[in-house]
């Protein structure tokens, strides 16, 4: 499927995104159709995985947005690779205006697509922007300080050690001029890394697209143990699909199922880590093919007939109430 580039301002850096326009279906509304804005986790871009995501969503009627954050991939910013998780969420409004704007979007169907540290973010947006019509969360991390103390557990300490005292050397130099710190995002256990568990090297570099790069500012490893965008799920509004890995070392699932639980979300479960329910792996099908049955049942006219309910592994389940 081919997709168009467009390019909008986000604050004061230059955002690309690719467009995938929608299918006619049964989805359009006087000649217009929802629209999916989507964009990836901790470190990645557009090109890293979205694309499969991305080309189901408009092959089922929607019209898609994937951006690549400030300082990642193709767009601007001064700061490379810097995780600037304010500016993230500023360039995901930004993407939702220009999305708006777009010949054959419905402005009053935009639906919200996050994954990972971006599984988050849309909790927040979604949480003050009431005119969202839908979100889905894939695997999405929620409380940064679990995710810390989760990581914990499976890193060796000398690893955690030197890692967060690359990220406090990181922030010091940059307050003071002399450049950020840059660590892999991704490596081996015992490396210094913000990603170091057994396969998540294995499991970024499946994804990994041509503008993807190993390489973070380290002052991350700091900023993500005060990031809690779970906080926020009660004040949605909108029909929301949580969907965790019930045995994701990177994004605390018990946490994950709180944040639903307040959201009064849909939630689906897959018995697999982080990283499976990407392209190539065995839980994408089911992922995707829930994802499209949650939104085009919220998503549709309410003249048409309801869709039927797929025949795939991962039945919904009530979310867990938080204790």
């Amino acid at each position: 499927m081919t997709f168009h580039s467009l390019q909008f301002r986000s604050r004061d850096a230059d955002v690309d995104a690719w467009h995938f326009p929608a299918k006619p279906g049964r989805l359009d509304a006087s000649g217009r159709a929802p629209v999916v804005i989507m964009a990836h986790g901790l470190g990645g871009t557009k090109d890293s995985g979205l694309t499969p995501f991305a080309e189901r969503f408009a092959d089922a009627g929607m019209h898609v947005v994937a951006f690549d954050y400030r300082g990642f991939g193709s767009s601007g910013g001064d700061d490379r690779q810097r995780v600037d998780l304010d500016g993230q969420l500023a360039d995901y409004r930004a993407a939702i205006d220009a999305a708006r704007r777009l010949d054959g979007v419905d402005p009053d169907r935009v639906v919200l697509w996050g994954v990972s540290l971006s599984g988050g973010h849309v909790l927040t947006i979604a949480a003050h922007d009431s005119g969202i019509a839908a979100v889905v969360a894939l695997t999405p991390l929620v409380d940064g300080l679990a995710a810390g103390l989760l990581a914990a557990r499976h890193t060796p300490a000398a690893s955690l050690l030197r890692s967060t005292a690359t990220g406090v050397r990181s922030k010091i130099g940059s307050r003071i001029g002399r450049g950020a710190n840059m660590i892999p995002l991704v490596g081996e256990p015992g490396d210094i890394a913000a990603l170091n568990l057994d396969g998540h090297r294995e499991g970024y570099l499946a994804i990994a697209g041509p503008t993807w790069r190993n390489e973070v500012d380290a002052t991350i490893v700091l900023e993500l143990g005060t990031y809690r965008p779970g906080r926020h799920a009660a004040s949605i509004r909108c029909p929301v699909l949580v969907q965790i890995a019930d045995f994701d070392r990177s994004a605390p699932p018990h946490s994950a199922a709180q944040a639903a639980f307040r959201a009064r979300a849909e939630v689906r479960h897959y018995p697999c880590d982080h990283f499976d329910v990407w392209p190539g792996k065995d839980w994408f099908e089911p992922a995707v093919t829930h994802q499209i049955f949650f939104l085009t049942r919220h998503l549709a006219d309410s003249s048409t007939p309801k869709p039927d309910t797929p025949e795939v592994s991962g039945d919904p389940v009530s979310p867990l109430p938080p204790h």
